[in-house]
């Protein structure tokens, strides 16, 4: 075994080889192993949105399936636009905002059983960057379709009743909120 620490008294190393040894023994190993420390989450729904490439993901997506709509023969440009708000839309809707609980057996009691996708993000924490992320993205892709679509009216209308309906769940007035009884059980 090498002793990593060098004291005046120490006899210089005699080869090239036997540095190049006690660099890699000292440097690059880990000096101890911290047994028994966990890295997991006591629900892991908390900070799954800020997962590395989680976002690069959630944009490859949207992409893709504004591609997928594109290659549709009988679909315009336009209408290919408000159905990928739509689409894109409605499936922000439905996994941030309508389901509730967790996939997972939690060690809290139930509290996140009543709880949304959106209520469980990042503790509960508002103006995160995971949230702000999911916040300005529907807006990009309003903006967008709006712009592709000429401001034609229908369209225009669609496409900001979709805005509005991920929007208005989102405010940090909102939650825990459930309007009409709504999503309550």
């Amino acid at each position: 075994m090498v002793n990593c620490t060098h004291q005046q008294g120490d006899k210089p190393f005699l080869s090239i080889a036997a540095c190049f040894y006690k660099y890699l023994y000292c440097s690059l190993l880990p000096s101890r192993m911290n047994v028994g420390v966990a890295h997991s989450e006591v629900n892991p729904n908390t900070r799954v949105m800020n997962s590395r490439g989680i976002w690069l993901t959630y944009a490859l997506g949207v992409g893709i399936l504004h591609i997928v709509l594109l290659s549709i023969p009988f679909f315009s440009v336009p209408v290919v636009w408000t159905l990928t708000n739509v689409i894109h839309n409605f499936g922000m809707y439905v996994f941030m905002h309508a389901v509730k609980g967790t996939p997972f057996e939690t060690p809290d009691q139930g509290k996140a059983r009543l709880l949304t996708h959106w209520e469980q993000l990042d503790y509960g924490v508002q103006f995160t960057s995971s949230r702000k992320f999911f916040t300005i993205s529907p807006i990009i892709l309003y903006f967008l379709a709006s712009f592709y679509t000429k401001y034609d009216t229908t369209h225009f209308v669609i496409n900001t009743a979709s805005l509005l309906s991920v929007l208005i769940p989102k405010l940090p007035q909102l939650h825990g909120v459930r309007i009409f009884g709504i999503n309550k059980y």
